[in-house]
């Protein structure tokens, strides 16, 4: 498939289209956020993330402009959103003195309430994973259910590693707004 032809076919919502692109500039984002990060974990959920903005906004891409240039700046923007919420974490931390409070902390073992609120909790997002359609219940049930690794689910339902990654983060982010609707 041809770049630009695969940039068109995605932006008509072709699954084929997008995994063309994410297997083609995978390694090229990747390698960017690792040489940013300096930590592996860091660069392969960014990489996600942006991957996720990018299809997501695919319309938006002007073909005057590289693909590759387009999807490392959406990376980068990431990359920079996440340094400033950590940033912001970190300035918002309390005193010495909040801080040594900790320790007068009664125990706060869960209470027969708790473990029934924890239980209707659990009902509610069992129900609300089931509004999802079959393919993503079945990606959410493997990896946050069973804690399949990527590589496990990639093999067990016969899709490229990168393409299970990118169906979680959908799911994820389909199953969130459910949550959120759900009164």
């Amino acid at each position: 498939m041809e770049l630009h032809n695969a940039i068109e076919k995605a932006k008509a919502n072709d699954q084929l289209a997008f995994n063309f692109l994410l297997e083609n500039f995978w390694n090229d984002v990747f390698g960017f956020m690792i040489k940013r990060t300096k930590n592996e974990n860091d660069a392969e959920d960014i990489t996600i993330e942006a991957f996720f903005k990018a299809f997501d906004k695919i319309h938006s891409f002007d073909s005057k402009y590289k693909f590759k240039t387009w999807l490392i700046t959406i990376a980068k923007n990431t990359h920079l959103d996440k340094v400033k919420r950590q940033k912001n974490n970190l300035t918002n931390r309390t005193s010495e003195a909040d801080e040594n409070r900790v320790y007068w902390i009664p125990d706060d073992a869960p209470t027969a309430e708790d473990k029934l609120i924890k239980e209707q909790n659990l009902a509610a997002l069992l129900s609300d994973i089931k509004k999802l359609k079959p393919h993503h219940q079945e990606i959410i049930q493997l990896r946050f259910f069973q804690e399949r690794s990527y590589q496990e689910i990639s093999q067990m339902t016969n899709t490229p590693i990168n393409n299970v990654k990118v169906k979680l983060l959908r799911a994820k982010k389909l199953l969130a707004d459910i949550i959120r609707r759900t009164p």
